[in-house]
């Protein structure tokens, strides 16, 4: 049942926003009383602690799948990009921003969970590509990584980057393709190239 909520709750805020959402929201989507939701969570800032720790752990176990199947590089890139966009939808109700303001505490605590996941997502991402050819040995893994997280924060920025000007399929598409023309060799703009000939329209 616990985690039937916490899903729905994912859910919920994804589209909604965390605040937003209220927990009548919840117990309606889950056709139960308030009063089951509030025996498992006592009140809703315990409910979005927990619901965040849920999503992160979860993408988490995903990009890791991911990153075990040791495909190309450049491929892994994009193909962790496609789950995350699966997963944490289009986020055109600012669920990052809405969290920053009403849960800051929250917030800082999952923003630094995923730097350190992200950070070894990357350097492991960096050194495969180094090694296979495709990304310059000249570049500073560890600058690289830290400048990519930093980047994927400002991209969930919605006053730098308004939901009307920009779709968050675009900038993760824009960002990445930037990213990767910084650090490839020419090996690995071709390989760009014609990963991107095949997969984007």
């Amino acid at each position: 049942m616990k985690e039937d909520i916490l899903k729905t709750a994912a859910d919920l805020f994804l589209t909604y926003g965390f605040k937003s959402v209220t927990m009548d929201d919840i117990a309606n989507a889950l056709g139960m009383s308030k009063k089951t939701v509030y025996q498992y969570f006592e009140n809703k800032n315990i409910l979005v602690e927990e619901t965040t720790l849920f999503m992160f752990q979860m993408i988490s176990s995903g990009i890791e799948d991911i990153i075990a199947q040791q495909n190309n590089p450049i491929e892994e890139i994009y193909e962790i990009k496609r789950f995350l966009m699966k997963h944490l939808k289009d986020e055109k109700s600012s669920p990052q921003y809405q969290l920053q303001k009403y849960y800051p505490k929250i917030c800082d605590s999952l923003k630094s969970k995923q730097s350190c996941v992200m950070e070894d997502c990357v350097t492991n991402n960096l050194e495969r590509g180094i090694k296979a050819g495709l990304y310059r040995d000249t570049i500073s893994t560890e600058f690289v990584s830290k400048i990519y997280f930093s980047c994927m924060m400002a991209l969930k920025d919605k006053e730098l980057f308004p939901l009307n000007n920009f779709s968050m399929q675009d900038l993760m598409n824009n960002y990445l393709e930037y990213h990767l023309r910084g650090i490839c060799t020419p090996k690995g703009l071709e390989h760009l190239t014609q990963y991107l000939n095949n997969n984007q329209s």
